[in-house]
């Protein structure tokens, strides 16, 4: 057995670029191997700012031997009468086989002539040659570019290959125009702690070797020892720290070799909002805020209770990639930026505070929200006409602090602080709204409306913040609609598809009566309306499936992509189809619904060969009593006027449950109508007899639409 190591050294590397290359190498390399039959112990891929190294052991010295068999021409074209023809000769002779070796074997057209071959396996070293490149240069990412005369691109220039099969340099070479880049022995320690070569005798060395240079390869331990150094830090400093899981992602593969620097700045930063601070450290300086639990009353706490808060501390920790002996200037370094960055946040702030929230308005027709579409203060305006629309539909109590909300909700892009970090959009119009004396109510909004800002985070929790979210992202989804700019493949650009998801969201989570085909019908053109009609049919059915985990014959029985009244009835009442697909998964769980299927959807697939309305309940006036002409269809019929007041009160009070127990004790009647001693043929051969019967089944299958389209469910 053998380990091979292959190391690809590099200028410094993006952040990003290393995070998706291990996972790229993770699924790419084992493939590779596997595709080119070689066994493996284990495939464990590493990676450092400069450098990109997978290191595979267990490998077999050769592939093993395999078997090869070549079909031939017919066995009566290549022998007659036992004899050897010329096309028998020539194949044999192309496979490099006698002719004795040939074997006549049977097949669907007839006896052919085959032969087998042993193939000898190829050495490992030989096949790894081959293939190792393609690793590198299939590696895909963002910005990648070309270096030195040649056309070989890569997120940065590639200074160096290792190339070890055990002990042994295996020659890979990279050709870029005039400079081709050849496989050694010699890695690169620690630009700082290391900056000597390092020469790796064997490729099982590598992991010791690189952590004698300082240079720590393995992202996980990285990432385990960041952590560490950073949360001991924090309590020296009596704090703790939060959770920020992509900056800890991105720190770790921004370092080879970790240590964690402690810094201060002045507490007369700590006035401003801590949103901001943390805005200046985590994303653009890439620092540790430090908090603290300290005990406080909060809003909607009672006055003789108090709640652990946590509260910002005046340091930062920021994770060092130099040298662990010169941290006390690493550390002074980083305070100057950050002092002065946090003294820019305050100039803004206190700029900003200078005007109320509303006198920002006008700026906002300066700014454009898309070329055809107008400017922000245009959508502001379409923004406050759809919350209007929607709080006549919830005859909503907070319909003044909605519209007021959606006035101002765009009103901070144009204040200073965040045309300087924008990633504070609504967190400043909520603290500039209560500063300006806006209710609070109202600030609220301002900063839900943008939530769920990225999939995963928390929802709107005020009504107005939930009002004013959906109408946003409506006028966004119908606006870029009307011009024709759906969203296709993988391309999104303006995030249409995860905007028609937060609505659904939204609306699921507080439980919003909302008719969304109503509002399409009073914003969209006739054109846009229906393309978001199948927009968000086709958004609520992956919600169901793939966020709530209902089946997808479940998704189709409630929400019927192919049939329009099922759309509508989903588009008109979005909690209904939830409740519905839920109640389906719960049957199917339960094997409720395997009590009622079979007749159901029997019945359902017969009923389509008539022409009964799918909205008719009452047999009355479509079941003529007079043409029956067994007691099973008198049954069936009287059975269909029990189930009326039933199906009609399940519908009205969304009791799914009575439906089913309804349509459960009318089951074994209509089963006695198909298959019992007094069972019918539906097809009969009378027009009117056999248009009867489907009218019977068609009638059950009415009142099944209640809850579902039982056509759509697979038996399981």
């Amino acid at each position: 057995m053998s380990d091979f190591l292959l190391e690809v050294g590099t200028e410094e590397l993006p952040a990003s670029f290393v995070a998706d290359a291990l996972q790229q190498w993770r699924v790419l390399i084992p493939q590779s191997l596997t595709q080119n039959s070689l066994a493996t112990q284990s495939v464990e891929v590493y990676a450092t700012p400069r450098r990109l190294a997978v290191l595979v052991t267990g490998l077999p010295t050769k592939q093993p031997n395999r078997e090869s068999e070549v079909k031939g021409p017919p066995s009566g074209a290549a022998f007659i009468d036992g004899k050897p023809t010329p096309a028998a000769l020539g194949f044999a002779k192309k496979q490099g086989v006698e002719v004795e070796a040939l074997e006549i074997r049977a097949t669907d057209k007839g006896d052919f002539v085959f032969t087998r071959q042993t193939i000898p396996g190829r050495e490992t070293s030989e096949i790894l040659a081959e293939i190792a490149t393609g690793w590198i240069l299939q590696l895909e990412g963002k910005r990648f570019m070309r270096w030195g005369d040649g056309d070989l691109k890569f997120p940065r220039r590639i200074e160096r290959l290792v190339a070890l099969l055990d002990d042994t340099v295996l020659p890979i070479e990279l050709v870029n125009g005039s400079e081709t880049i050849k496989s050694d022995r010699t890695t690169s320690g620690h630009r700082v702690l290391h900056p000597k070569p390092v020469t790796l005798n064997n490729a099982s060395d590598y992991v010791s070797s690189l952590r004698s240079a300082f240079v720590d390869v393995d992202e996980k331990e990285r990432t385990t020892k960041i952590q560490e150094q950073v949360d001991s830090a924090a309590r020296n400093l009596g704090g703790h720290l939060a959770n920020y899981p992509e900056l800890l992602a991105e720190v770790t593969n921004l370092v080879e070799w970790s240590s964690a620097v402690v810094g201060k700045f002045d507490e007369e930063f700590l006035h401003l909002p801590p949103e901001v601070i943390t805005t200046v450290m985590v994303t653009h300086q890439r620092y540790f805020p430090v908090f603290k639990a300290v005990s406080g009353n909060l809003s909607g706490v009672s006055a003789n209770k108090t709640q652990s808060v946590d509260t910002l501390l005046p340091y930062f920790i920021t994770v060092s990639n130099g040298d662990p002996l010169k941290s006390d200037i690493i550390a002074a370094g980083n305070e100057r930026v950050i002092r002065a960055r946090l003294a820019d946040g305050q100039f803004f702030y206190n700029a900003d505070l200078a005007k109320p929230l509303d006198s920002y308005l006008p700026k906002l027709e300066k700014v454009t929200f898309q070329e055809d579409l107008g400017s922000v203060r245009d959508k502001v305006d379409r923004i406050v006409r759809i919350t209007q629309l929607i709080n006549k539909q919830l005859n909503a109590p907070e319909s003044q602090e909605i519209e007021r909300a959606a006035l101002l909700c765009k009103a901070d892009l144009v204040t200073q602080m965040v045309y300087e970090f924008p990633e504070l959009q609504g967190i400043m119009g909520q603290k500039y709204a209560l500063a300006s004396g806006e209710s609070a109510a109202v600030a609220t909004a301002i900063e839900e409306h943008y939530l769920p800002r990225n999939a995963g985070d928390i929802m709107p929790q005020s009504l107005p913040g939930q009002v004013v979210g959906i109408a946003d992202r409506l006028d966004t989804l119908v606006s870029i609609f009307g011009l024709g700019m759906l969203p296709t493949g993988s391309s999104d650009p303006f995030a249409l598809r995860r905007a028609a998801n937060a609505i659904v969201n939204i609306i699921w989570m507080a439980n919003l009566p909302i008719n969304l085909d109503a509002l399409l019908q009073q914003v969209a053109s006739d054109e846009t309306k229906v393309q978001l009609q199948e927009f968000f049919i086709q958004r609520i059915r992956n919600q169901l499936q793939d966020e709530r985990a209902i089946d997808y014959d479940l998704v189709n029985a409630a929400c019927n992509e192919n049939d329009a009244e099922y759309n509508l009835r989903a588009l008109t009442d979005l909690l209904d189809v939830r409740n519905r697909a839920l109640f389906l998964q719960t049957i199917r769980n339960n094997r409720t619904l395997e009590k009622i299927y079979e007749t159901v959807n029997r019945s359902t697939r017969l009923a389509v060969q008539g022409n009964l309305d799918t909205n008719q309940l009452n047999p009355a006036g479509v079941v003529n009593p007079d043409l029956f002409q067994k007691s099973s269809e008198s049954a069936f019929y009287e059975g269909l006027v029990q189930l009326v007041p039933q199906t009609q009160a399940a519908k009205r009070d969304r009791n799914y449950q009575q439906l089913v127990e309804a349509i459960g004790e009318i089951a074994p009647t209509v089963s006695k109508f198909f298959d019992g001693e007094d069972s019918v043929l539906v097809m009969d051969n009378d027009p009117d007899i056999k248009q009867n019967r489907l009218n019977l089944l068609g009638l059950l299958r009415n009142h099944s639409r209640v809850l579902g389209d039982f056509g759509a469910i697979v038996k399981g």
